[in-house]
C-alpha cells in the first residue's frame, strides 16, 4: 500500500478485513469507490449504517429480518410443526430458493468448530430445544453441511432432541440432479448411498 494516501489507505484497510478480499481485490474496489460520484459512494455509507440499525435478529427463528417476528415466521400459510435446522440466513434462502419447504426455519448462526472457539453455547440450540418443546414441534429437519462441522453440529442435535416424542431427518447427500456418477467423488458417491430410499 506504499504510495497511497492515508485516507485511501485505510479504506483499503477496512475493506481488507472483509471475508475473501485480499489487499489487491480491497484496492481494486477503493478506487472504483474514489472514482464514483459522492452521491454513490453516501449510497453506500448509508446502506451499510442502515442495515446495522434496521436488521435484527427474529425472536422466533433468528433470520435476519427488519420487522420481528419475521415474514416467514408470520406467514399463517407455513406448516410451523416443521423446522427446517440451517447454519445461516444464507443456507435459509437456498432452501427458500427452492420453493419446496413449507415449514419453518431455526437459524444456528454456525456450526460447531472447537479450534474455532464455537461450542454449542455460541449457537442457538438452546433456542432450538425450547422450541421444540414449546411450539408443538412434529418434524426437525437437519440442513447443515455435508462437513465434518456441520455432520458433528447435526449429530449434537440429534444427541439433544433424541428423548423427544418428534422425527428428525436429515436431508440427504449425493449426486446432483443431471449429474453423472463417473465424475462423481468418492465421498459424495458413498453418501448418496447411505442416504438411498425406495422407490
Amino acid at each position: 500500500m506504499a504510495g497511497y494516501a492515508p485516507p485511501i489507505k485505510r479504506l483499503i484497510e477496512e475493506l481488507g478485513r472483509f471475508p475473501g478480499i485480499g489487499e489487491k481485490t480491497a484496492s481494486r474496489l477503493a478506487n472504483f469507490i474514489l472514482q464514483s460520484s459522492e452521491d454513490d459512494a453516501r449510497r453506500l455509507a448509508e446502506s451499510i449504517l442502515d442495515v446495522k440499525r434496521k436488521i435484527r435478529l427474529c425472536s422466533v427463528c433468528f433470520h435476519l429480518t427488519e420487522d420481528d417476528p419475521c415474514e416467514i415466521c408470520r406467514n399463517g400459510s407455513r406448516e410451523k410443526d416443521i423446522v427446517c435446522v440451517v447454519e445461516d440466513p444464507d443456507s435459509l434462502l437456498a432452501v427458500e430458493a427452492s420453493g419446496s419447504f413449507r415449514g419453518t426455519y431455526h437459524v444456528l448462526h454456525g456450526t460447531l468448530s472447537p479450534l474455532d472457539g464455537i461450542g454449542p453455547d455460541q449457537l442457538k440450540l438452546a433456542e432450538l430445544a425450547r422450541r421444540v418443546e414449546q411450539d408443538g414441534v412434529r418434524e426437525v429437519i437437519i440442513a447443515t453441511n455435508p462437513s465434518m462441522q456441520g455432520d458433528a453440529t447435526a449429530l449434537l442435535i440429534m444427541k439433544l432432541l433424541k428423548d423427544r416424542e418428534i422425527r428428525i431427518t436429515r436431508i440427504a447427500f449425493g449426486i446432483p440432479v443431471g449429474g453423472d456418477l463417473k465424475y462423481a467423488d468418492r465421498v459424495t458417491l458413498a453418501k448418496a448411498l447411505e442416504f438411498r430410499r425406495g422407490m
